[in-house]
């Protein structure tokens, strides 16, 4: 999963690694409180790749003008995922 951000974020290097894997458990830590899971959270599963890709993508950085946008995607997505038995325990 951290290569897949990674490239979503454009980053080909090993540099940010920390903070990148530190955003994806909190992410699916989100994702869990809400009803998710873990099963699936640690799965290949797109949606939740992709949620967790704009999760990444709006709080990584710290001058990042597109962090509401993606963080209101994120959000959108999150709540499409807990409304969803199939993602649910």
């Amino acid at each position: 999963m951290l290569e897949k951000v990674k490239l979503s974020l454009r980053i080909n290097n090993d540099a940010f690694d920390e903070e990148i894997n530190s955003l994806i458990k909190s992410c699916k830590k989100e994702l869990e409180l809400v009803g998710i899971a873990p099963s699936i959270l640690n799965s290949n599963d797109a949606m939740i790749l992709q949620a967790i890709t704009l999760y990444c993508k709006a709080h990584f950085g710290f001058d990042n003008s597109e962090a509401e946008r993606y963080m209101k995607s994120y959000e959108s997505l999150k709540i499409l995922l807990s409304t969803n038995t199939k993602y649910k325990e």
